[in-house]
């Protein structure tokens, strides 16, 4: 089979087209720019594009399947090429159906956990050598394709996005997946700029519920009223099991989770992270995993990409980075270092640079999100407004927002960088959290 993949530098779609060409098929790509580490992977390949740019040259009869990412525009001329040929153009969600119809598919959804959660079950899934076809957002330990595409397995486990499918596929995501196995795990707003609304956004998840193939399974988050409202208002047919937050306890800075075989230690902390692991024991129950098995692997977990994930700093001090960037996931990324660090001095850093983030009206959402710490920071870019014509924000606005009158606030990487060289990193534990890069702070110094 020939594919094209338009736009295939992003960290989804250059895995999607690796796992394609370890599938066999044959694989071209272009994009504007490619960056770490998605080049050296494509280049591994042999399926790196030799320049960069968009060339309809490209596009030719013989291809079977036109895959196009959200990174290109609707006036892509590639696409304009594929189209006028009449070529099978796919959304990157649309394609990975197609490529497991056939399969029992596991749907992990919600607005936040879904990443941490998906790759708990495969990191139980793989402890166990049990097979299976997979996608997952984020890089994971012992995984080197973060997509993995066969003829022979028998499920799929597919990390559920509810962001856009493509420049011409304004579904989300995971409303084409058609679930037989799902699992949602809670319900914040977010992507405001494509979701106006609340109840726009929530509306996303009701289709994602009644898409679940009737007799399905639903696995769900019985602590989260939002979830516990689609989930009661559902119409169609499918069975329902919710989960809840575990028992644990801390002692000497290590998390156990108590279960009916006795206290099991873990490698993560904080409650949210014990909640997503009680809905992948869940899940992975589904895949016919019993709970001994569950926990004998789950303790080696370590944590996906970016969440919470200890940074190996030169001078040994204590750091975590997050990906949290989103209201929720900040309040519960800060509860979770609040908790496991309870007699320490805690710093926490966090960088608004999203569109939704940057919003005057959203910003109500981070209320109370910082309180707790020792010494709270927020860095967002004059410039990054400027960039997404965004009207200025004052650093009072965002303590008033944040209803924190402590909260130091940063609108200048320069500024940001002198006060992180004044830290003494050995005294007390940091967290920082961002979906960027704090105007490219170096976290290991």
């Amino acid at each position: 089979m020939k594919t094209h993949f338009i736009a295939i530098g992003g960290s989804a779609m250059h895995n999607l087209a690796i796992a394609l060409k370890d599938k066999g098929y044959q694989v071209t790509g272009s994009d504007d720019a490619i960056f770490e580490p998605s080049r050296s992977r494509l280049e591994k390949k042999g399926i790196l594009p030799q320049e960069m740019g968009w060339f309809p040259e490209k596009i030719t009869s013989d291809i079977d399947a036109v895959i196009l990412g959200m990174h290109a525009h609707q006036d892509n001329p590639e696409l304009a090429k594929a189209k006028e040929l009449g070529l099978k153009i796919y959304s990157y969600p649309e394609f990975l159906y197609e490529q497991s119809k056939n399969k029992t598919r596991v749907v992990i959804a919600g607005s936040h956990g879904k990443t941490t959660i998906t790759s708990m079950i495969l990191h139980v899934l793989n402890f166990h050598q049990k097979e299976v076809d997979f996608m997952v957002g984020a890089q994971l330990e012992g995984f080197d394709c973060m997509v993995k595409l066969t003829q022979d397995n028998d499920f799929m486990v597919l990390e559920g996005d509810e962001y856009l499918s493509s420049p011409i596929d304004l579904r989300s995501k995971f409303l084409l997946y058609q679930p037989n196995i799902a699992l949602m795990s809670g319900i914040a707003w977010d992507h405001i700029n494509v979701f106006k609304t609340f109840d726009d956004y929530v509306e996303q998840f009701r289709r994602f519920v009644a898409s679940i193939t009737p007799g399905g399974v639903l696995v769900y988050n019985e602590e989260d009223a939002e979830v516990v409202k689609v989930v009661e208002g559902a119409e169609n047919y499918f069975r329902k099991i919710p989960y809840k937050t575990p028992e644990y306890e801390i002692s000497n800075g290590k998390v156990y989770l108590k279960t009916e075989m006795g206290d099991v230690p873990l490698s993560v902390f904080g409650a949210h992270n014990l909640l997503n692991m009680e809905g992948a024991r869940h899940i992975c129950r589904q895949l016919g995993i019993m709970d001994e098995d569950f926990y004998e692997a789950i303790m080696s977990f370590k944590g996906a990409s970016k969440r919470l994930e200890k940074v190996e700093r030169e001078d040994k001090g204590t750091l975590y980075k997050d990906f949290a960037h989103a209201p929720s996931k900040v309040k519960a990324t800060v509860k979770a270092f609040q908790e496991q660090f309870n007699n320490e001095k805690k710093y926490g850093f966090l960088e608004l640079h999203t569109y939704s983030s940057l919003n005057p009206v959203f910003l109500e959402q981070y209320d109370h999100a910082m309180d707790g710490l020792d010494e709270a920071v927020v860095f967002y870019s004059e410039d990054a407004l400027k960039i997404k014509r965004m009207e200025p924000i004052s650093p009072e606005l965002i303590k008033e927002k944040f209803k924190n009158d402590n909260l130091k606030v940063f609108t200048n990487a320069e500024e940001l960088h002198a006060y992180w060289d004044t830290l003494d990193k050995t005294n007390g534990v940091y967290l920082m959290m961002s979906s960027g890069n704090f105007g490219g702070l170096d976290l290991t110094k």
